[in-house]
């Protein structure tokens, strides 16, 4: 393995992954890759902010402190609290991207972990443990969702 990615095994908040209520397969345990320090710094700086750590810094020059960044706040806490395994429907609605598609859940500068597109969708649960304004984005799609920590999210573009 190379040191883009820490192992799964390894990953300090490996738990929300292994939690009985929310089980993950096998297969989407594969393909859930948390980066290393250096990897997510990496990400973070060329899609999220080169001046800021995590949200709640966001400030002038980054493209996720813009109001115009984003289109809808909607909620995800109850959707998340329900039985229903299902995403929030206006994000499957804002998000036509194909399930293969390479996707970012960042945490922050130095938390992120790459998955796909449906690995995301199935186990979005999963990755909603951390709530404080995660991003999640993908590199070569221009929409992006932050999940807030009041139980909303907003969908949008990176500008």
């Amino acid at each position: 393995m190379s040191d883009t990615y820490i192992p799964l095994e390894q990953y300090k908040r490996k738990w929300i992954f292994n939690h009985k209520d929310l089980p993950v397969t096998d297969e989407d345990k594969a393909l859930i890759k948390p980066l290393s320090q250096k990897a997510s710094m990496e990400v973070w700086n060329k899609w999220i902010s080169s001046k800021s750590s995590y949200a709640e810094q966001f400030g002038k020059g980054d493209w996720a402190a813009k109001d115009s960044a984003w289109s809808d706040t909607e909620h995800w806490q109850s959707a998340w609290d329900s039985e229903e395994a299902a995403i929030p429907e206006p994000i499957a609605l804002h998000i036509d991207w194909q399930d293969a598609a390479k996707v970012y859940f960042c945490y922050e500068k130095y938390q992120v972990i790459e998955t796909r597109w449906d690995v995301f969708v199935r186990n979005w649960k999963c990755f909603l443990f951390f709530d404080d304004g995660p991003l999640l984005i993908s590199p070569k799609q221009k929409q992006a969702i932050m999940f807030l920590q009041s139980g909303q999210y907003k969908l949008g573009s990176r500008g």
